[in-house]
């Protein structure tokens, strides 16, 4: 059986980042009719260019996320078929210890890694009930289930709580039809926070992480997104719930 996406409408989150780029193009390739947005604006040029439906949305806004949904919806005729909450990271942000963190320096990341996947989440359900199927892939994290090496205390506990989210949302919304599943990256050079975090190591501690991993080797976003396209297709139309660790089997 092959993997394709013709007629189905997709909507990816995240895409300024190297993974949420690579997931938006990767079902393009696939034939959906693909949606993204991001509050970066460098990389939606370049995704419009390939015929994905590009949007700058602040998603940190409940609303604004929401609204996005309902303009998808409305261009489509019909419900989504695929939301992959991809937006999410650091917000810029470094380790610090947690007395030091600010009640906006939690909440910003708060809002961006959980708030708006509950939001975008919450906006498409209606439609997929209607429809009566649907597919939700949330991007956590290895954080998800352990300390995260960002040090970041709101991204840890933002990503064990989409987790949970992932896994609740699976259990109120598979009698529809509607499966939900979780992909997490392994520490995987994707973007600028994650270069950054990598820069910051000395050699020895860059090898003990490569010489962590069974496959010896970082990945890459074309690993994210093959599993996102495998959670997302027919084939794997009896997972839900999952948490899929992408990470070499650290």
């Amino acid at each position: 059986m092959r993997i394709q996406f013709d007629n189905r409408t997709v909507a990816v989150t995240g895409v300024g980042g190297g993974i949420g780029n690579a997931i938006a193009k990767g079902f393009a390739s696939l034939g959906a009719s693909v949606f993204a947005c991001d509050i970066r604006t460098e990389s939606l040029a370049e995704l419009a260019s390939v015929g994905i439906a590009v949007e700058r949305v602040d998603l940190s806004d409940r609303q604004a996320a929401a609204r996005w949904i309902a303009g998808i919806e409305k261009r489509c005729g019909g419900a989504i078929d695929v939301l992959v909450n991809g937006a999410g990271g650091v917000a810029g942000q470094t380790g610090r210890p947690v007395e030091e963190v600010t009640d906006a320096d939690w909440d910003e990341v708060m809002a961006i890694n959980l708030g708006a996947a509950f939001a975008l989440s919450r906006a498409c359900v209606p439609g997929m009930k209607r429809a009566g199927r649907g597919c939700i892939v949330n991007i956590t994290s290895g954080a998800a289930t352990k300390p995260s090496l960002t040090g970041i205390q709101s991204y840890c506990a933002t990503k064990h709580a989409l987790l949970g989210l992932t896994r609740q949302l699976a259990h109120e919304l598979g009698p529809h039809g509607i499966r939900v599943n979780s992909v997490a990256p392994g520490l995987m050079l994707t973007n600028e926070a994650t270069k950054r975090q990598w820069a910051a190591y000395d050699a020895d501690r860059q090898r003990a992480l490569v010489e962590g991993t069974a496959l010896q080797r970082l990945g890459g976003a074309q690993d994210i997104v093959n599993a996102v396209l495998f959670l997302a297709s027919d084939l794997s139309a009896y997972i839900t719930g999952q948490h899929l660790q992408v990470d070499g089997g650290r």
